[in-house]
């Protein structure tokens, strides 16, 4: 058995050293750009994800302010399967024309009411942009109990394809949320960026692979994208992690060509602990990405705007888009209207445990801790909590009637008809 993953895995190093030189070869070549989306239409139809996206038909349950300076506006838009997706959209009381755009992609257990999430929301409203926050399936309002934590979208569905509709499912939900800020007059279509932690970072650097539209991603406790049988195939979250991640082992190279993809859209930020020790393995080390950055360049020709990657000493597994590195990083990629790398410079920072106990803001139990969630330095512009009831889109009533375009169980409905 074990001469046979010996045999495949050289067989695969073959295929990808073949298909990367040979990407080099032509990179200057319209070849290549037409190598370029085949990749993307192969990953499209391995994640069931169409070419043509439902009609996002916003809704709007009105607005309120959950601090200083910022205004919060519940809303929903369609995505795949006829389902729609709850959010809470953040922007600055005082619009100054044409903004940036942001979304945050959430990790496990994680939602729209999670810490991270409105703290990022008010954190980069004050400076200048549009943040969108929203539910993935299975959590929240897109769960039949309006619960958070559940990791309802861990449970294993009958069915060869309903793992990677479930990945395909969270891709588009990043790529129509997207859609939603492209299409607001008050956001600027070329300044979209999407910030994405841990599980939302395996469908960030997809949907960046995908969408050209997002110019800046930013990745934390993640980005060690990898080959067959490594760290994100041998997920136990089936449904959201390797059943996805297995889907896309065709691709000779699964890394490399991610990345030259999203090298081709904007530049990438991948910020992560040195003590993660949910990804820091041999397979997310600094000298893994040094030799996943040669091979991306193998494929583009280029060596530049690969991605960049950080690293915060000590720290374990966060959400550090909320910290001063990815603010600057971000800065200088959206041009946030009411900062400057000056003023980021210049900014507190506010220990998330001492924060969390001063404003009763809830975290996780397992990453309230120092070395997790809990050991964050953010940056602080004295960001309140905001109770959880507050951050509900949809009217109860509402929400009851509509409840079968939101749930998980009615998405498990759909996705089944769909594989027959």
């Amino acid at each position: 058995m074990s001469s046979f993953r010996d045999f495949r895995a050289v067989m695969l190093a073959f295929a990808a050293f073949g298909t990367a030189a040979g990407a080099a070869s032509n990179a200057t070549r319209p070849t290549a750009l037409t190598q370029y989306n085949q990749w993307r239409r192969q990953i499209k139809q391995a994640l069931f994800i169409d070419d043509h996206l439902p009609a996002l038909a916003p809704k709007s349950f009105g607005t309120f302010s959950p601090a200083d300076g910022v205004v919060a506006e519940r809303v929903t838009f369609g995505t795949s399967y006829g389902m729609r997706v709850p959010a809470i959209v953040y922007l600055p009381s005082k619009r100054i024309g044409r903004m940036p755009g942001l979304v945050i992609v959430n990790g496990h257990s994680g939602d729209k009411t999670s810490w991270y999430a409105f703290y990022s929301g008010i954190l980069y409203a004050r400076a200048g942009a549009v943040v969108v926050t929203y539910d993935p399936i299975g959590e929240d309002e897109r769960n039949s109990d309006r619960k958070s934590e559940t990791n309802t979208h861990d449970t294993v569905v009958p069915g060869q394809q309903v793992p990677a509709r479930m990945g395909g499912q969270m891709v588009t939900d990043i790529i129509q949320a997207v859609s939603y800020l492209s299409g607001r007059a008050d956001v600027d279509p070329k300044r979209i960026g999407v910030a994405a932690y841990s599980m939302g970072s395996f469908h960030a650097a997809i949907a960046g692979a995908l969408d050209n539209r997002i110019h800046a991603l930013v990745l934390s406790g993640g980005g060690n994208i990898d080959g067959p049988g490594d760290y994100w195939d041998l997920s136990p979250k089936v449904m959201c992690q390797s059943g996805p991640s297995k889907a896309l082992d065709f691709l000779p190279d699964r890394g490399a060509i991610l990345y030259a993809l999203n090298q081709l859209r904007g530049p990438t930020f991948i910020i992560n602990g040195t003590k993660d020790l949910v990804i820091v393995s041999v397979h997310a080390e600094e000298p893994f990405f040094e030799r996943l950055k040669a091979r991306t360049e193998a494929i583009s020709g280029k060596s530049e705007g690969i991605f960049e990657t950080y690293w915060i000493p000590g720290a374990g597994h966060r959400p550090n888009f909320v910290t001063r590195p990815a603010a600057l990083w971000l800065q200088r990629q959206l041009s946030f209207p009411n900062w400057t790398e000056a003023k980021i410079q210049s900014m507190d920072e506010v220990h998330i445990s001492e924060w969390s106990a001063k404003t009763g803001a809830h975290i996780v139990e397992k990453f309230h801790t120092e070395l997790s969630e809990g050991g964050v330095r953010a940056l602080t512009t004295d960001v309140p909590n905001v109770p959880r009831e507050k951050l509900q889109a949809v009217p109860i009533d509402e929400w009851q009637k509509d409840k079968d375009n939101f749930i998980w169980e009615a998405w498990v409905t759909r996705a089944r008809a769909a594989s027959q």
